[in-house]
């Protein structure tokens, strides 16, 4: 995943046609309202859709700077605690959706997970795996690297599905002040500077 690359594709998690409704003006002057979340870097998304244009949660909407056929701008982006509840009620189950049409993304993920610091692998940041399953990942993965979850699963014994593990990770970075963001693009005003 580049650092900056720009988000091509989005996947609607809620439509608003009459834009919020806590919006206090009037419903001449209000625009309709997507919040989506990019399927590249996970960014949550605040769009305009085009006029007269009806969107359903699940559906995925070009957002790139060729011709788009359903959204007219991107407003910005969004923090995770601006979605809607129609729009949070749908984030697990778009992200792992995104995750399991995305399978060989992820694999590499647990395939190639570098060390952090001498006492800390970037496997541990998954929420439910800890020191020993980290270990078995590391020596399974010498032997051989995983070709799908069927196989990671199959040679480690994990409590929770793999895209489970990392749809609560994506899930944590979206929400809190994670130091390290293994799958969500940090946003630009949070960037920290490279140390030379």
């Amino acid at each position: 995943m580049e650092a900056n690359s720009k988000e091509e594709h989005a996947i609607v998690l809620d439509f608003l046609p009459n834009g919020y409704p806590f919006d206090t003006r009037p419903s001449h002057l209000k625009t309709p309202i997507v919040q989506a979340i990019g399927k590249n870097r996970f960014v949550l998304l605040e769009l305009v859709p085009k006029k007269d244009i009806l969107l359903q949660p699940n559906q995925e909407v070009y957002i790139g700077d060729g011709k788009r056929d359903h959204i007219h701008h991107i407003n910005g982006r969004i923090p995770e605690s601006k979605l809607t509840r129609t729009a949070r009620a749908e984030l697990e189950f778009v992200i792992r959706k995104i995750i399991n049409e995305n399978q060989q993304r992820f694999i590499d993920f647990f395939n190639k997970a570098p060390p952090l610091s001498t006492r800390m692998h970037s496997l541990e940041l998954l929420p439910g795996l800890g020191k020993k399953r980290m270990w078995e990942i590391l020596e399974a993965r010498q032997q051989e690297l995983f070709k799908d979850f069927a196989d990671l699963k199959s040679r480690i014994h994990l409590a929770p599905e793999p895209d489970v593990l990392i749809t609560r990770r994506i899930l944590q970075e979206l929400v809190g002040e994670e130091k390290h963001m293994l799958f969500v693009s940090r946003p630009e005003h949070l960037q920290r500077p490279l140390q030379h």
